[in-house]
């Protein structure tokens, strides 16, 4: 039997894989040298064109301010002074502006200018709060306040009522002027018809001295104290509704007493706000503290002007002022020396800071300022200078 084994050549195979990794080597090496050598080239390509804008100052910046909180804001001689004026003045001067003032009456008109985008920023005396950092952005705390109360001053060492000053309250003044003026009404008709006459009044026939004379029967009968009374119709007429008047006028008066020693003894009643519910409290429109006030249900006025909110509790209109801490204490210490006082601590902390519209540019320029002016101690000099040395 014959063998069918053949011997096969393999040696066009072998030299057919030699020549596929010898190709497939070269396009490896191409790849490699095409990847080391294009990096650049597709970094180059993905980079973006135009770096991030880097945000610009504006070269003037409108500023609301706040007129009437001393000793931050506050206007001599046409000319805004101030501890937040002088500030903005350092942090102009780091951020290299200009700027122009927008004089506001209150925070709310100041607040609404910056939403509004009237203006570029806001600084005056304006607290940072949960609810206004919804609506805008605030720069780091400029100034560490609280509310506190500001009520009528009494005597020192005393707790009695301040007599002296109840004597010359507005109203009991007014009240003296309306007697004086009644008094004369029927003066002048029991000196017409009692002048002279016989077996009458004695009262001189002139004028002077009959006219004092029937005012001094006039106060007399006031206090029902009067020793002769009018012979005449017209003169006795006159008196028994004089003496009627009188009635009602002593009555009044007594009230009027009554009420403003009541008024005085709860003014020096409070010493805190555990003290405010029941009283009148005055503040200002949209502020913080009449949010507080609102908050638990404390009567109060509101006024435009904290000015005007000083007058009311001149005027015995409100009991007591809550408002922040450092404009009442300014007050007290100035144009309010010697007729208020501030009592309690200070409550409902808070901090001031410069308000911006919500994304504003502006912030992180004005916060680098701020902390410039810490470093270099100029802050402190502006402190010193409104708080300290006053």
């Amino acid at each position: 039997m014959r063998s069918s084994n053949r011997c096969v050549d393999v040696k066009p195979v072998v030299r057919a894989i030699a020549i596929m990794r010898s190709a497939m080597r070269a396009v490896a090496g191409g790849v490699l040298v095409w990847a080391i050598s294009t990096p650049p080239v597709l970094a180059q390509a993905n980079r973006s064109v135009n770096p991030p804008a880097v945000p610009q100052v504006p070269k003037t910046l409108n500023v609301a301010t706040r007129v009437g909180v001393p000793p931050f804001v506050f206007e001599e001689n046409g000319e805004l002074k101030g501890f937040s004026i002088e500030l903005w003045q350092k942090i102009s001067e780091e951020l290299g502006v200009q700027y122009k003032f927008a004089r506001n009456s209150n925070v709310r008109d100041l607040l609404n200018a910056v939403k509004t985008d009237k203006v570029d920023v806001g600084i005056a005396a304006i607290s940072i709060t949960s609810d206004r950092e919804e609506q805008f952005d605030f720069s780091y705390p400029m100034f560490e306040s609280g509310l506190q109360i500001m009520v009528l001053a009494k005597s020192t060492g005393s707790s009695s009522p301040n007599f002296l000053s109840l004597f010359f309250s507005p109203s009991l003044l007014q009240l003296f002027g309306i007697m004086i003026l009644i008094v004369l009404v029927p003066a002048h008709i029991i000196w017409f018809s009692e002048r002279g006459r016989d077996g009458g009044m004695e009262i001189s026939h002139s004028y002077f001295p009959g006219i004092f004379q029937a005012c001094w029967w006039a106060a007399a009968t006031l206090a029902t104290q009067a020793d002769s009374m009018p012979k005449a119709v017209v003169g006795r007429i006159v008196a028994v509704i004089w003496m009627f008047t009188s009635v009602v006028f002593v009555a009044y008066f007594t009230a009027t007493v009554t009420t403003s020693l009541t008024v005085q003894q709860l003014q020096s009643n409070i010493k805190g706000p555990d003290d405010l519910p029941g009283k009148v409290v005055a503040t200002t429109k949209g502020s913080t503290s009449a949010k507080y006030l609102s908050d638990r249900n404390i009567q109060k006025l509101e006024f435009t002007n904290i000015n005007d909110a000083y007058d009311s509790l001149l005027k015995g209109e409100a009991d007591a002022i809550v408002f922040d801490s450092p404009v009442l204490m300014y007050y007290a210490a100035h144009q309010g020396k010697g007729r208020v006082q501030v009592v309690g601590e200070v409550f409902q902390k808070e901090n001031y800071g410069i308000v911006f519209a919500t994304n504003s540019p502006l912030r992180k320029p004005v916060n680098n300022a701020l902390l410039t002016l810490q470093e270099k101690g100029i802050y402190q000099q502006l402190y010193d200078k409104w708080f300290r040395d006053r």
